[in-house]
């Protein structure tokens, strides 16, 4: 790079950094200053909120997220080793026949220890002990409020 690309990169930084500055600024300047109740209430198109909006994801769903963004950079990778193909020759043909064998040996292992999949069946046997003693107790619950009788 010479020292007009760089004084040209330098001068749109400048610009980009002062547009984004006088942005924030005059809206700081301009806008509502008031502050009460009903501004910092939940507003979903005239309905009052009946419950959090919290919900508890489960892990599978990060999980999957990651492997999707791992998996999907091996296709980045393989399309720009398509383009070069010519160029590389069979020295990058071995190159990436390595990186393809390394994600299979880790789809395996994922696969292996059950990161894909989902079902109480698959899981941990600590988990499958708490969901075993999850029904345990709902039935000993069922069976204790037959024994109850009806309320009233």
């Amino acid at each position: 790079m010479n020292g007009e690309t760089l004084g040209s990169l330098a001068i749109y930084g400048l610009a980009v950094f002062a547009i984004a500055g006088g942005m924030i600024g005059v809206s700081a300047l301009l806008g509502e200053r008031h502050h009460d109740k009903s501004k910092g209430e939940p507003y979903e198109s005239g309905i009052a909120p009946t419950a959090s909006g919290r919900l508890r994801v489960p892990v599978q769903y990060y999980l999957v997220a990651m492997l999707f963004v791992i998996f999907d950079l091996e296709a980045v990778y393989l399309y720009a080793w398509a383009i070069a193909v010519p160029e590389v020759g069979w020295l990058g043909f071995g190159e990436m026949a390595v990186f393809i064998g390394i994600l299979a040996i880790a789809l395996i292992y994922l696969w292996r220890v059950g990161a894909l999949d989902w079902g109480v069946r698959y899981q941990r046997p600590s988990v499958r002990a708490s969901v075993r003693d999850q029904k345990q107790r709902d039935a000993l619950v069922a069976q204790q409020s037959d024994l109850v009788g009806p309320a009233g």
